[in-house]
């Protein structure tokens, strides 16, 4: 028995990362999927390794910033599957880095539509049916620079505060319904987002100081972020609600500190 067997899910950002990583295990947990990049080749591919695992899934190819993709992607739940149980809203861009007086208004609002406006969607239009079921799991990934400064970006960090509060307020907007809404923190992961990120430091050889700032001194894979989801999409988190959990290796356990060795 799967950890998700008969459950119906959506994940978001599915096309590469975290979101196919989590795709992939809450389909090997028995879910069954409609999965989501704005990239059509890579939520087509991501759709592929389920179905080459026995999975069953649907993919769509879709901007989630904007309202009527995310429509369109629970009616496909609903019309596929009957239900909707678990939603993973983990779409995301950075924006890199650009100096404060170079940020402009159409900056900041790019990343804010897709980083929080996406997941705000996800739960306005999810929630009334898992709140009729008297059930079901929301989770957004936020990130570790919407705990503190120095992990981001200016405009991303406040999409991920934003998310963290999203979480927090929804969970509670959503009292006595049975629907549990809740956020994960990423650290420094290895994905599509952060490529930059190691490709510099590889081609610098300081490959070895990647995630010297936290306890564990090493970056963390998408898989690690998405055990986490499954966690939260299950009925193991049955009484999980409202939070927002870092998984960082320790990053955020602390102020950042040069390595000691």
């Amino acid at each position: 028995m799967g950890r998700l067997d008969g459950k119906r899910a959506i994940v978001t950002g599915a096309g590469s990362g975290i979101g196919r990583a989590s795709a992939v295990l809450f389909a090997l947990e028995g879910a069954k999927l409609v999965i989501v990049d704005k990239v059509e080749a890579a939520v087509d591919e991501t759709a592929e390794m389920i179905r080459a695992k026995g999975g069953k899934v649907t993919s769509i190819a879709a901007d989630t910033g904007e309202e009527e993709s995310v429509q369109i992607m629970i009616a496909q739940c609903l019309k596929d599957y009957g239900g909707l149980d678990v939603v993973y809203a983990n779409a995301g861009i950075s924006g890199g880095l650009v100096p404060l007086a170079d940020q402009t208004v159409q900056y900041w609002g790019e990343i804010l539509r897709v980083n929080l406006i996406g997941p705000f969607l996800a739960i306005k239009h999810a929630s009334p049916i898992m709140a009729k079921q008297g059930h079901g799991s929301i989770i957004c990934t936020a990130s570790v620079a919407g705990l503190r400064a120095n992990a981001g970006g200016m405009p991303y960090s406040a999409s991920k505060a934003g998310v963290i509060s999203l979480a927090q307020t929804a969970a509670n907007e959503l009292y006595g319904t049975g629907v549990r809404v809740n956020a994960i923190c990423p650290g420094l992961i290895e994905t599509g987002m952060t490529k930059p990120i190691f490709d510099n430091a590889r081609a610098r050889g300081t490959e070895g100081k990647i995630g010297q700032l936290n306890p564990l001194k090493r970056n963390g894979v998408p898989e690690e972020i998405a055990h986490m989801a499954l966690f939260l999409a299950s009925d193991d988190a049955s009484y999980v609600n409202g939070q927002a959990f870092a998984v960082d290796g320790g990053l955020s356990s602390t102020h950042p500190f040069a390595g000691k060795r």
